[in-house]
């Protein structure tokens, strides 16, 4: 979800659940080490431009990537250090660049490898350190090899797994077409869930609405979703009441999503900010409302004026909810 869920995002996500677990995108290991190797202002200027976060947004987990157990356990410590709940190792992204640092999806051939990662991780830090993966990669896709490596990280020090139902073609596919292309596979999740029941697993892939999701947690500990939320944020809206029991946020509304970002805007333009940043996440909490084209439009060339302020949204959600949206 790299250029995605970012901290803008992460906060309007907020405004739609109080309870579920939020990830940053993708930070290297590499990046945060280059900036903890710069001047002290620097440094902190740099490391809080990639990790920092609002305390609203939590809870929330650090994705990380990177094949350095010494880089890793120094990310570990700031992720401590910024009071993160997670640090979340990501061995799933299949991307070409992400391969050229030699981590990622890639990662999953040397599962002793990821395992020394994460027991360095694990020895630095008490937060829950969790690893992103999917089921295979290329022709290394048996149960057998998936089992290893589960068992490999988790002896490690992995206090929970995020398993892709599919496995990744590191050559021939892009990162979209690996998305879609290999074979989901659930039944593969769902029997590592019963030979290994003391492991905490979190099914991904595919799922694309609330109760779908909502029927994986008769077998699983939890379930990811990246797109369909950011694509479909309304879908969502009752997140909390059906998953967590509570019933005191309703985001079925956009007016009401929007508005709720006022304050949080205005923190952010007082210390220079941009409001398109903010603003580009909110277009599609329009899905579906008649006149949400026309809105879309006007909304977004008035967010990306650079003189466009923070009362832009609380106009823009007086007119959404004047048609009773």
């Amino acid at each position: 979800m790299m250029g995605y869920t970012d901290r803008h995002f992460r906060v309007m996500i907020r405004q739609i659940s109080k309870h579920c677990l939020v990830y940053t995108e993708m930070v290297a290991a590499q990046a945060l080490q280059e900036c903890r190797d710069q001047e002290n202002q620097t440094a902190t200027q740099n490391i809080e431009r990639l990790i920092g976060f609002d305390n609203c947004e939590k809870p929330i987990a650090l994705q990380v990537g990177g094949d350095s157990p010494k880089l890793l356990a120094e990310a570990a410590k700031l992720a401590t250090h910024w009071n993160y709940d997670e640090i979340n190792l990501n061995v799933g992204c299949p991307s070409e660049n992400v391969q050229k640092g030699r981590f990622g999806a890639c990662l999953m051939a040397e599962p002793a490898h990821v395992a020394r990662c994460v027991n360095a991780m694990a020895k630095v830090s008490k937060i829950p350190i969790t690893v992103k993966h999917r089921i295979g990669i290329d022709n290394q896709d048996s149960y057998e090899q998936l089992l290893n490596f589960i068992d490999q990280v988790a002896e490690a020090g992995a206090n929970r797994f995020c398993i892709h139902a599919r496995k990744a073609w590191l050559t021939g596919l892009d990162p979209k077409q690996n998305r879609t292309i290999p074979l989901l596979k659930y039944e593969l999740v769902k029997q590592l869930k019963i030979d290994r029941p003391f492991i905490f697993i979190d099914i991904n892939g595919g799922f694309e609405n609330l109760m779908d999701s909502k029927k994986q947690l008769n077998w699983a500990d939890g379930v990811m979703v990246g797109r369909q939320v950011y694509d479909h944020p309304l879908r969502w809206g009752e997140l909390d009441r059906i998953i967590f029991d509570d019933y005191g946020i309703s985001a079925n509304k956009p007016s009401r999503i929007i508005a709720s970002l006022f304050p949080y805007a205005e923190k952010w333009y007082a210390i220079g900010g941009r409001l398109w940043p903010i603003a580009r996440h909110l277009v599609h909490t329009v899905e579906g409302i008649k006149g949400a084209r026309h809105w879309r439009r006007w909304f977004t060339e008035a967010a990306n004026e650079l003189t466009a302020s923070p009362s832009l949204l609380l106009n823009a959600a007086k007119q959404l909810e004047d048609v009773g949206y």
